[in-house]
């Protein structure tokens, strides 16, 4: 997938440059979820949000681009910070610059396929399945690296081990049968 994003949606063009425009300095994103699905890997999937794990330096957006906010109410779409998702260690030094250059204040970072299907274990819902199907289809993924990459990088952190193990066993026989061949 290209890191440069491609074409936006509209709606989402409108609001990040709109956003990068109200910025009072250079902001560093890292964003998970729908956002990173749609624009990255194009999943045929409508999100109205850009979920955040990482804003340095930490501003609260909220007031600029949050749900109530007046670019939200005009674009219908926002900003959205999540505090409670657990990454694996290394997630890092494996992000990927979305959009460089294409805004002057904003950049937009994003997590490998394998950790962005990390960052759903805790979670594990029916739609978190759809993603992990869909990612490994179209990335080519290897149930062998994402079961490497959780053990090493995401197992220690979790608490209910046990929950999460069979979590990605499940999500494993989501891939694709010639999936574990590739690499």
């Amino acid at each position: 997938m290209s890191p440069d994003g491609g074409s936006l949606p509209a709606e989402w063009e409108a609001f990040l440059h709109d956003l990068d425009l109200l910025l009072p300095e250079r902001i560093r994103l890292v964003c998970i979820g729908g956002f990173v699905l749609r624009v990255m890997y194009r999943i045929p999937r409508i999100t109205a949000d850009i979920d955040c794990i990482s804003i340095l330096p930490f501003h609260d957006l909220e007031e600029l681009a949050g749900r109530e906010s007046p670019l939200a109410k005009k674009y219908k779409v926002h900003l959205q910070y999540v505090a409670v998702t657990t990454m694996p260690l290394n997630y890092e030094d494996r992000l990927t610059e979305l959009f460089p250059r294409r805004f002057e204040k904003l950049r937009i970072y994003v997590p490998d396929a394998y950790d962005l299907i990390l960052s759903k274990v805790e979670r594990n819902s029916p739609k978190d399945r759809e993603d992990v199907q869909y990612l490994a289809k179209t990335a080519q993924l290897n149930p062998t690296v994402l079961r490497e990459r959780y053990d090493r990088e995401l197992r220690p952190l979790l608490a209910n081990e046990a929950r999460h193990d069979l979590t990605i066993k499940l999500w494993s026989e989501l891939f694709p049968p010639a999936s574990a061949k590739c690499s």
